[in-house]
C-alpha cells in the first residue's frame, strides 16, 4: 500500500483473481476489447504542481461512433487527468477531473466482481446473499480473505428519484462524495440507471466507494449492466472502451459536481462523464432488443452486511442540509421534460426533492 492508502496493482490483482475464482461458472464470459499498441492519442495530464504535459495512451479500436454531442448538448473535450494514484481529494485540489487508479499503465478496464443492487419502477432489490466477502480496511488483497463457501448477507438501502417515460437515455449533474464505508460493508454509491419498461434490461453509470472493487476508500467511476434481470460485473463484461483518458475504475474528484449520462445511439448504449464519451455497451448484449428506455432512475445506494447500516450515503450529510449529495439538472434525451418522483427505501437515509429536476439525498447511517 502506498502513502495515499492505495493498494498496489499486484495486490489488487490478487483480489480480483480471488473474486473471479469465487464466482467462476456462475457469471458468464467476460468480454474485453484489446487495443492496438501502434495507435496512440494524446491526453492532458495535470501534475501535482498544477502544470500540464502530454502522455500517450492507447486509442479505441472498436470502430463504433458516438453521437457528435454529449447528452447535455456540448461537444466532447478530453478531461484533465491527474497523475496515476492521486487520491480523490487531491484530484479535486489539482482542478483535474479524474486520475488512473494506479501506475500500471493498463488501458483495459478490469472486470471486478462484487454485489450490485438495483432500484426499478416497480420495486427494489432489498436483500440477497453472496459468496464474496468484503475486505476490512485497509484492503489486504490476500486470497485467504476470499471464502467462496460462506454465504454472506447483503442488505440494500436507497434514496431515489425516478421517472417512467420513453426516452433515448438521461443525464444529471451528480455531486461526488466520499462517504464513510463501515468495516464489513460492501459499497456506498450514486448512479444513473437507464432501464427497459419491465426493469430487466439496465445500463448504469456512477461513482462508488467499494473496497472490494477498487481496493481503497476513494470514489471511483463505474459502469454496470443487466441482461434479462441477470447482473454482470463492474467495469467490463461486454463493455467497449472508447476514451483514451477516462475509463471505469478511475478515481474521481471528491466534492466536485460532474455530469454523467447514458444515451442510445448507433447500435449501442453510450456512457458519458464530464466532457467525454467513455465507452459503450453494444446492442448485441441484449440481442438487439433493448434500444430505448422506459424507466430512468437516479439514486444513492448502500450495500451493508448488517441489518442496520453504519455506512454513510452520498456525502454523509442529511438530505435536508446544504452539504448533502445532489442529483441536479436531470434531463431525458428524446423524451419528455424531467419530472422525477423521489422516495426513500429502507428507513435509514432521506430524500429532499427541490424541483422536478433536482433532489438531495443521503445521510449518516443508522449507527
Amino acid at each position: 500500500m502506498n502513502e495515499d492508502g492505495h493498494v498496489s496493482i499486484s495486490r489488487r490483482g490478487l483480489l480480483a483473481a480471488g473474486l473471479a475464482a469465487a464466482v467462476v461458472g456462475s457469471i458468464g464470459v467476460v468480454s474485453i476489447i484489446s487495443a492496438n499498441a501502434e495507435d496512440t492519442a494524446q491526453s492532458t495530464v495535470v501534475s501535482q504542481d498544477g502544470s500540464t504535459d502530454q502522455s500517450t495512451q492507447l486509442a479505441d479500436q472498436s470502430g463504433a461512433t458516438p453521437p457528435a454531442l454529449l447528452p447535455w448538448g456540448e461537444r466532447p473535450v478530453k478531461v484533465k487527468q491527474a497523475p496515476a494514484g492521486t487520491s480523490g481529494r487531491e484530484v479535486q485540489a489539482l482542478g483535474a477531473d479524474i486520475a488512473p487508479a494506479d501506475d500500471s499503465g493498463d488501458t483495459t478496464p478490469q472486470a471486478e466482481w462484487a454485489p450490485k443492487g438495483r432500484s426499478t419502477g416497480s420495486g427494489s432489490l432489498r436483500e440477497e446473499t453472496t459468496s464474496i466477502q468484503p475486505p476490512l480496511p485497509p484492503a489486504t488483497g490476500a486470497l485467504s480473505d476470499i471464502d467462496p463457501v460462506t454465504i454472506n448477507p447483503v442488505n440494500y438501502y436507497y434514496g431515489v428519484g425516478s421517472q417512467i417515460a420513453d426516452s433515448s437515455g438521461a443525464y444529471a449533474n451528480v455531486v461526488i462524495g466520499k462517504p464513510y464505508l463501515a468495516p464489513g460493508d460492501y459499497h456506498s454509491l450514486a448512479e444513473i440507471s437507464i432501464q427497459s419498461s419491465d426493469g430487466q434490461q439496465i445500463v448504469e453509470v456512477g461513482w462508488t466507494v467499494d473496497r472490494t472493487v477498487n481496493g481503497d476508500s476513494d470514489p471511483h467511476l463505474f459502469v454496470y449492466h443487466w441482461v434479462n434481470g441477470q447482473g454482470s460485473c463492474y467495469n467490463a463484461c461486454g463493455w467497449r472502451q472508447y476514451s483514451v483518458t477516462t475509463q471505469p475504475g478511475y478515481t474521481l474528484p471528491v466534492g466536485a459536481a460532474k455530469l454523467f449520462g447514458v444515451q442510445h445511439a448507433n447500435g449501442a448504449w453510450w456512457v458519458a462523464y464530464d466532457t467525454e464519451w467513455i465507452g459503450y455497451f453494444p446492442d448485441s448484449l441484449w440481442n438487439w432488443q433493448f434500444s430505448h428506455a422506459g424507466v430512468q432512475q437516479f439514486f444513492g445506494e448502500v450495500a451493508t452486511s448488517t441489518g442496520l447500516p453504519c455506512s454513510q450515503m452520498g456525502t454523509g450529510s442529511s438530505a435536508f442540509t446544504d452539504t448533502s449529495a445532489r442529483f441536479g439538472s436531470i434531463g431525458l434525451i428524446n423524451g419528455p421534460a424531467a419530472q422525477v418522483i423521489t422516495r426513500e427505501i429502507g428507513g435509514v437515509y432521506n430524500v429532499n426533492q427541490l424541483s422536478d429536476r433536482t433532489f438531495r439525498y443521503g445521510g449518516p447511517g443508522g449507527c
